[in-house]
């Protein structure tokens, strides 16, 4: 029996999932990524005292249950993100900061032991025969009929008898060409698609000591007036290596990292005290670019058309189909999103005629 040739366009939660669940009896994966690395919008750095430290997808929870047994099938260990201890709301900036206690929730959000890029780096290990191309962005996507030819920005061209998008559908609208074209309705639908983290700003600063937990503080923070919107602690699993996360407000983006850095030591230290002010490593990212949208995309509200009806389609005869986060009817934008959505598109080729 001939293989059947699928084509994975990104290289994402989603695709990893996909290439992880598919069957691989008479099969031929590819991996087509366009940046250098794997994990899309899960991404995990570490710091120079090799704390890990989450500048993408970082918390889960109880109700995400196709996530957690995705974990235990990979081996990999849960644990609950720290709470404990005064946490800090500024509402003024001629006020001090309003103090709060956040009581034990009976579903806590999770973290990822040892990172989340570990949940990429298992998937990894767990598809051997997949053929993953990085650096390599397709340009192009032709129905010829019997199967489907991509071309690559580079001029390389490759055959699929099932090509499976698993990018943002913005991306999808915007860097593409098909031929034929897809239907009209659906390309006014994919600039309409709110992408997951889209010019979101996440910061991580790595310690030698939780002094904030010396203190008696959560590390837990949310601002209406500083650089920092939110703030949690993000210390390993172990207790042995310490640090924060959180986002920066939109306005952030005007300023270089060095600017954003001290602005971030100077709220921090007013509020935490001057054990602040000599982080380790500091880190932020920008989620824009070519790999999240495409120049300056109009202002959509958080989730908009996610999940949308025509995401859940097939094109092209029934060998072209959309994947991602973003096309999930539940829990999209979340990892969970990300693994419903591959498990989706296993069992539609699953049930194709072989």
């Amino acid at each position: 029996m001939k293989s059947k040739r699928i084509v994975l366009v990104g290289g994402g939660l989603t695709s990893m999932a996909l290439a992880f669940f598919l069957p691989k009896e008479n099969l031929e994966i590819q991996i087509i990524e366009a940046s250098p690395r794997l994990g899309g919008r899960i991404q995990t750095s570490l710091g120079k005292l090799d704390t890990p430290l989450e500048l993408g997808a970082t918390w889960f929870s109880d109700a995400h249950q196709n996530l957690l047994c995705l974990l235990e099938e990979l081996g990999l260990e849960k644990y609950p993100q720290f709470s404990l201890g005064k946490s800090l709301f500024q509402t003024d900036s001629n006020e001090p900061a309003q103090s709060f206690y956040v009581p034990e929730s009976e579903s806590p959000s999770y973290r990822i032991v040892g990172g989340t890029e570990r949940l990429i780096e298992k998937l990894h290990a767990n598809i051997p025969n997949v053929d993953i191309l990085l650096n390599t962005k397709i340009s192009s996507i032709t129905d010829t009929g019997e199967e489907i030819k991509l071309q690559t920005l580079e001029g390389a061209s490759m055959d699929a008898d099932i090509v499976i998008l698993c990018v943002p559908p913005q991306l999808v609208g915007t860097q593409i060409q098909f031929s034929p074209n897809l239907p009209s309705d659906l390309m006014k639908i994919l600039p309409t698609v709110q992408t997951w983290m889209s010019g979101s700003i996440k910061f991580v600063l790595e310690y030698d000591t939780p002094f904030w937990r010396n203190q008696g503080y959560s590390g837990m923070l949310y601002s209406h007036v500083g650089i920092v919107s939110e703030m949690y602690d993000h210390t390993n699993f172990e207790g042995t290596k310490f640090g924060f996360t959180g986002f920066l407000n939109r306005e952030a983006a005007n300023y270089s990292t060095e600017e954003r850095k001290q602005m971030v030591l100077q709220q921090l230290s007013y509020l935490l005290g001057n054990p602040s002010l000599t982080p380790v490593t500091y880190i932020d990212k920008l989620w824009t670019g070519e790999h999240i949208f495409e120049e300056s995309p109009s202002m959509l509200r958080p989730h908009q058309n996610n999940g949308h009806h025509l995401l859940q389609q097939g094109y092209m005869n029934g060998k072209l189909y959309f994947a991602g986060t973003e096309t999930a009817t539940e829990n999209a934008g979340y990892m969970e999103g990300a693994i419903r959505s591959a498990k989706r598109l296993v069992k539609r080729l699953e049930s194709m005629p072989k």
